[in-house]
């Protein structure tokens, strides 16, 4: 310990802790020299500074209080915060307090409300209620209490599923969506995307954007490969939104009750294309769905699709495991089969739909869609649209996942 003492001739006036005189020569006019110099006594905080730090402990009290955080840690308490809070701000910087004040400050009133033990009372009651009312709706589908139309599109359970579709669709991919308003919002209508994730996704998202951003929301009918039947999941999910099995005949029955539909003319060769070969469109058939179009006089809107080829990209066929599971594609991927069923869950990446401008089939004539030069006319203009927006899409994307 330190005594300080009266000193002269330049000396330093401290006293050592050995209870001598220091040696040592006092700094300018203080009287000490380095080694002894008092501490600075700190500068009262600003009035603005102290009426901030009342304000932020005042809402930590009131939200530790509120907020019974305390029952899961009983060390939690008002005062502890507090305590901890002032510790830590005497840290900062005395120029950046103030600033960091008003940020902590906002913030708590900001969450006031959620902190606070009546929101979470209505929000347990809300769940509780929703919860209520789906064991009402199951117990009374259990009991084949539910309507379906003729093609199996169940409107109560599509408006279940829905919030899914649209988390995926908001969150999950960040699907940015152009040219909506090409596609009618009423009347007949073929859409005509590129296909690609192994799985339909890029269907599901197309039917969700027309869901989410159009002015007339409408039901898309996509017409879905037969391989799908075979995957346990996916073929009742898909008849209960309102999907159908790819057939000529399905998909002008259709088109002259004035639906809008949407097929992937590139098939199993979409779904199951190498990562090396993505975007770059498959051979689209023989132009089934330009016949379709043309025999039903309803116009072809070209969907570009950019992101579905990331979300499984696939390096090899196991083509073993094709014909042991007799399932026409099994890929493998950077996380199947390695990751078992984990693997299946599909990437975060960025997605982008355009529908580009329609191509008018009324000018040509029903019997026009058994003449193979006017059908290949057509098919290779809708093609030729859908990978030339491709290209632009892929031009402007940053980052797969960004």
């Amino acid at each position: 310990m330190v005594a300080m003492g009266v000193g002269t001739n330049g000396r330093c006036t401290a006293t050592t802790a050995k209870g001598g005189p220091c040696r040592g020569r006092s700094v300018a006019e203080t009287g000490f020299c380095r080694k002894h110099q008092p501490p600075e006594e700190e500068a009262p905080a600003p009035r603005v500074e102290r009426s901030l730090r009342d304000e932020v402990e005042g809402l930590l009290r009131g939200a530790v209080e509120r907020f019974p955080i305390s029952r899961l840690f009983p060390s939690v308490t008002p005062s502890s915060v507090i305590e901890t809070f002032r510790s830590g701000i005497e840290k900062v910087a005395p120029q950046a307090r103030e600033e960091l004040l008003r940020a902590a400050r906002n913030f708590l009133m900001r969450q006031a409300t959620w902190l606070a033990t009546d929101t979470w009372k209505s929000a347990w009651s809300f769940l509780t209620g929703m919860s209520d009312q789906w064991k009402s709706m199951l117990a009374r589908r259990a009991r084949g209490e539910y309507e379906v139309d003729p093609y199996g599109l169940d409107e109560e359970f599509t408006d279940w599923v829905r919030p899914v579709f649209r988390f995926l669709y908001r969150f999950y991919w960040r699907v940015d969506t152009t040219g909506i308003g090409n596609v009618p919002g009423q009347g007949r209508a073929l859409i005509v995307a590129n296909h690609s994730g192994v799985l339909p996704w890029d269907g599901a998202m197309i039917m969700t954007s027309i869901w989410e951003e159009h002015a007339e929301p409408r039901y898309v009918r996509t017409l879905y490969l037969d391989w799908f039947t075979q995957v346990p999941w996916v073929a009742p999910m898909l008849t209960r939104t309102g999907q159908i099995l790819a057939h000529p005949e399905n998909g002008e029955r259709l088109l002259h009750e004035d639906r809008l539909v949407a097929v992937f003319p590139e098939g199993l060769k979409g779904v199951g294309k190498l990562f090396k070969d993505r975007y770059k469109l498959a051979r689209f058939g023989r132009g089934g769905f330009a016949r379709m179009a043309i025999r039903a006089g309803a116009p072809i809107i070209p969907a570009a699709v950019v992101g579905a080829e990331e979300i499984h990209p696939t390096f090899r066929r196991l083509h073993l495991a094709e014909k042991i599971l007799n399932l026409p594609i099994v890929p493998m991927t950077p996380t199947f089969p390695w990751l078992g069923i984990f693997g299946t869950i599909p990437l975060p990446s960025k997605w982008k739909i355009h529908f580009c401008d329609p191509v008018q089939t009324s000018r040509y004539k029903p019997e026009d869609a058994d003449n193979f030069l006017v059908v290949s006319k057509v098919s290779n203009q809708v093609r030729d649209s859908i990978q030339k927006k491709i290209h632009e899409l892929l031009a402007e994307r940053k980052s797969v996942f960004w």
